[in-house]
């Protein structure tokens, strides 16, 4: 059930921080690449069965 929700909370955030929606335009890349490494913890920390 957690994982559930925090994997939609990611996909969200994700979708969010695109530099294409006017309110993020000037931020470039850096809202997405947090995410995604966000994600990657999240994923090597999976792998490693801690999650």
């Amino acid at each position: 059930m957690l994982i559930t929700i925090l994997i939609i909370v990611l996909v969200i955030a994700l979708i969010g921080g695109l530099p294409t929606w006017p309110h993020s335009r000037s931020w470039g890349y850096a809202p997405s690449g947090g995410v995604g490494l966000i994600l990657l913890i999240l994923l090597v920390l999976f792998l490693m069965g801690r999650l």
